[in-house]
């Protein structure tokens, strides 16, 4: 069959769109906003009209309030409820305790609960529990994370493909299939395959999975504190005597960063005009290098922070009392995402001294002194050491996720609510009583009028990624199916597979779904591939629903790459894996999927 050339546009739009998503050379919200504009402009200045309807440009605007993202972003607010309320932490403590005592046979209801759990709620909450659980249960053993935070990631992912609420994909493929003109899937339709699929996937990564990771070093385990409190006494006569604050603090160098100023017993405003006089003590937190460095600079004198003062010297040399590691993981609702911590002030604000930066993406460990002007991304992981105190403040504040050896998670009275809540939006659903956008929506009211969230919280839980990748997803899969593009490639498609078997056709479009979310975004890929597979079920005469969750399926296989889903690279940072342990177990975790779903599906969902 012929292609129109706005459809050939449109597909070029599409090869374009994707390798910048993969490469990731744009952040993936400016992508998504040029692909909207190109698409508006594009059929603006270039009408188009196919079985004399013409293609208006400000339709492909609507994915902003379409279904799918109203639900996607309802629930990642409800998500974030939990996360506040501590709504989990039961359940966190007991495992917590399960895998002190027995840590491989609690690693079986682990990975089985994680799974069931990512079926009602958003895999990123999940994963954000779990984490500090899991690390400080490795590190109180003396062991690397490694061989159980990637389990459970996958786990999540394994079981976030049960229902039409697990994943934002799942929402999108099965909106898209609804707009045309597909049977809308009820919240469990599908959940008998995925379970008993899922049942050789939690086998593999309770006892498989684990003897192909080596031991990789954590960031945290394998730091020891670097950085000491201490006090320089102006001396008389140094340099330090009749200088501003400021001066001082040029001629040290912007590494030195005084927390207090005591003359006597009166402490001072750090002003930088302040002009210091001998006896004054300047209170700072550094390496016990940059310590004397200041010292000889300034021309004053090191005494250590206990009782006495003493001075520092060889047979008093200074000591990181009541200090504490932690990792804080960078995620897409922290403060620190795409921001600096000079800009946002962290150490200051917290109260804590940033030794180093672990990258994810790169394995890189960038210097305490080369990290406060760098932009931090999601999965980043910031070690940082501090008093007990500032660690549990730190931890305390719902936006940072903080990995230390004492798991403990927030909690509040409003837990309860916050739990029932999710359940009666669930069962709304689940019972077809309301779209499962409208009672998350309702969920979301619920949540604030009840103050287990409040519009802080709510807004920090919403991502600009998500909801502008999610709506030139929606436009790019509109413009494909207008155009007629995706008739044409699902003729190409059937063309190719004609002579093949049903559960050989499945798995090739299975594949093909894979291969596209393991380098690309996952909603991206299941938005175009859904309309392609409604087309092959029209071109074929058959059901569309096996053709629909093949594209669902295939766009939730994302195992084998760290970028393929953002709870990916937050595992990758806490425990040190490489790329290669993605691919050495994702890999086998694909194939096993990929063969499992294509002898199920066609038997559950002929075609």
């Amino acid at each position: 069959m012929p292609i129109e050339p706005h459809a050939v546009a449109v597909l070029a739009l599409l090869v374009v769109a994707f390798a910048l998503f993969a490469s990731e050379k744009l952040p993936i919200e400016t992508t998504s906003l040029l692909v909207l504009v190109l698409l508006a402009v594009g059929f603006q200045v270039f009408p188009f009209s196919r079985g004399g309807e013409r293609v208006v440009s400000t339709d492909f605007f609507f994915g902003f309030g379409h279904e799918a993202l109203v639900a996607i972003c309802s629930l990642m607010i409800l998500g974030r409820g939990l996360v506040v309320t501590g709504a989990l932490e039961p359940a966190s403590r007991l495992f917590a305790r399960m895998l002190g005592a027995h840590p491989t046979l609690a690693m079986l209801p682990l990975l089985v609960i994680c799974a069931a759990a990512s079926g009602v709620l958003n895999d990123t909450p999940i994963v954000v529990l779990m984490m500090p659980v899991l690390v400080g249960a490795a590190l109180r053993a003396r062991t690397s994370p490694a061989r159980t935070l990637l389990p459970m990631n996958f786990a999540v992912l394994l079981g976030g493909m049960g229902t039409t609420i697990g994943t934002s994909t799942n929402l999108i493929v099965v909106s898209i299939a609804a707009d045309l003109g597909v049977r809308r899937f009820g919240m469990f339709d599908f959940i008998h395959v995925t379970a008993l699929a899922a049942v050789g996937g939690i086998v593999y990564l309770w006892l498989v999975l684990p003897r192909l990771i080596p031991q990789r070093v954590s960031p945290l385990g394998d730091a020891a504190p670097q950085v000491f409190a201490a006090a320089l006494h102006v001396a008389e006569g140094g340099f330090a005597e009749g200088k501003s604050l400021s001066e001082a603090q040029k001629k040290a160098g912007a590494a030195m960063r005084v927390t207090r100023v005591l003359r006597g017993k009166l402490e001072l405003a750090r002003l930088p005009t302040l002009v210091l006089q001998a006896g004054d003590r300047l209170y700072l937190t550094a390496s016990a290098k940059d310590l004397h460095e200041f010292a000889g600079q300034l021309g004053a004198s090191l005494h250590k922070t206990d009782e006495h003062e003493q001075a520092v010297d060889e047979e008093h040399p200074l000591q990181a009392e009541d200090q504490q590691l932690a990792e804080v993981v960078v995620t897409e609702s922290s403060p620190l995402h795409r921001s600096t911590l000079r800009a946002t002030r962290f150490g200051d604000f917290h109260d804590v001294v940033i030794v180093g930066l672990h990258r994810a993406a790169a394995q890189a460990t960038l210097g305490r002194h080369d990290i406060g002007d760098t932009v931090l991304r999601s999965g980043d992981v910031l070690l940082v050491q501090g008093t007990a105190e500032a660690i549990a403040k730190l931890r305390q504040r719902a936006r940072l996720l903080v990995l230390d050896q004492s798991y403990e998670l927030p909690r509040t009275a409003r837990a309860p609510v916050a739990l029932a809540i999710l359940a009666a939006v669930v069962a709304l659903a689940a019972l077809g009583l309301a779209p499962i956008s409208v009672a998350a929506l309702g969920g979301v009211a619920a949540m604030l009028l009840t103050r287990c969230l409040d519009w802080e919280d709510a807004a920090a839980a919403l991502s600009m990624k998500v909801v502008l990748l999610v709506a030139s997803s929606l436009a790019l899969g509109s413009a494909l199916e207008k155009t007629g593009a995706t008739a044409w490639l699902a003729d190409g498609f059937v063309r190719a597979t004609e002579a093949l078997p049903a559960s050989w056709m499945l798995a090739l479009l299975m594949l093909l779904m894979a291969l596209f979310t393991n380098f690309v975004s996952n909603n991206a890929a299941a938005a175009v591939g859904t309309p392609i597979a409604v087309d092959i079920a029209r071109h074929l005469g058959v059901s569309p629903e096996p053709l629909v969750l093949a594209i669902m399926f295939g766009a939730n296989f994302c195992y084998v790459t760290p970028m393929a889903y953002q709870t990916n690279l937050l595992v990758m940072a806490a425990a040190g894996y490489r790329f290669a342990d993605f691919v050495r177990a994702g890999l086998p975790l694909l194939l096993l999927m990929l063969a499992s779903y294509a002898l199920l599906l066609p038997r559950y969902f002929p075609l």
